[in-house]
């Protein structure tokens, strides 16, 4: 409660679940060769996050309590980053691709898109279509907030979990 608490009455509680199913399948104990635990967190931002929500206390990928602190406050994070953006959908897919690839990433991701033609602040058939990353990171990039999204978040409100539809229609 108090992870999602820090996003107010608003708290996408569904979106945040969807993602933690994407990440691991609430697996706590769950690695990958670049990541660990329940949220999924390399060493490096897993490092660096108490810098940004100073409260979590020391890193503890393997602690679900820790891990579920850190996405939601680091979702929370990153959403406020992307204030330009066309929706609120747009900013949650840009948020999504920015826990996933990187924030650095997503930066460039959308000033290629910008020089292409494309609305920098749509993420759907704009900004996800752009990138200079390797291919395996583009297809996992770009499949990670449309499952997030328009998959998982809809069967978690459907099953009852707090929060809203994220994206409609697209």
């Amino acid at each position: 409660r108090e992870a999602i608490g820090r996003f107010g009455r608003s708290a996408p509680v569904a979106l945040l679940a969807a993602q933690l199913h994407q990440e691991s399948h609430w697996r706590a104990d769950a690695q990958s060769p670049y990541a660990q635990g329940l949220a999924q967190f390399t060493p490096a931002t897993a490092a660096w996050i108490p810098e940004v929500c100073t409260d979590l206390g020391a890193p503890n990928v393997w602690d679900a309590r820790w891990s579920i602190r850190a996405q939601a406050c680091y979702m929370r994070h990153l959403h406020r980053q992307l204030p330009d953006t066309a929706t609120s959908c747009d900013r949650w897919a840009m948020a999504l691709s920015a826990y996933n690839g990187g924030f650095g990433w997503l930066n460039r991701d959308r000033a290629l898109a910008s020089a292409k033609g494309a609305d920098r602040s749509r993420w759907f058939d704009h900004v996800e279509h752009h990138s200079k990353r390797a291919a395996w990171a583009i297809r996992e990039n770009r499949e990670y907030p449309r499952r997030i999204l328009l998959t998982l978040e809809p069967l978690y409100l459907a099953a009852g979990w707090p929060g809203s539809t994220t994206c409609t229609g697209t």
